[in-house]
């Protein structure tokens, strides 16, 4: 086993790595977003109707009076709403996630955040030296047989 450091790290395949995972997490994140985002206009929608009945006011002298039909449709759309809201959020993850990797990988080829890697050759073991260590140290140990 040999261990030395990486010397070049791929800058195309760290970007599309990072832009994957980006994209994975702020789909998840956005998704999330978007079910809570649908919830809180029905929620809302439901306050206005049930303040306007028991004070017996008109919807526009409510708070939020005149946004009463845009929150309506967010809440009952919210089929479409939840995949959009996750798929904005997984796009803008996704850009983050390719900037993020191209710098990583910018740095590890300068130098500046070293990657050391083991490489094990063809016919040896491929044990770790933990465990190695661990067998070297432990005093053989002789099995009874059954009956013994």
């Amino acid at each position: 086993m040999v261990n030395d450091f990486l010397v070049r790290l791929s800058i195309r395949s760290a970007m599309f790595a990072g832009a994957i995972t980006g994209f994975v997490f702020g789909l998840f994140g956005g998704a999330t977003l978007g079910a809570l985002i649908s919830w809180f206009a029905g929620a809302i929608v439901d306050w206005q109707a049930q303040l306007g009945f028991s004070l017996g006011v008109t919807q526009q002298l409510l708070p939020l009076g005149d946004q009463v039909h845009s929150l309506e449709s967010v809440a009952d759309r919210w089929f479409l709403v939840i995949p959009g809201v996750g798929l904005a959020v997984g796009l803008l993850g996704a850009l983050i996630g390719l900037l993020a990797g191209g710098l990583w990988a910018t740095l590890v080829n300068m130098g500046v955040l070293p990657i050391e890697v083991a490489v094990y050759r063809r016919g040896e073991h491929s044990e770790t030296p933990r465990i190695e260590r661990r067998r070297r140290n432990r005093p053989a140990r002789r099995r009874k047989a059954v009956g013994e």
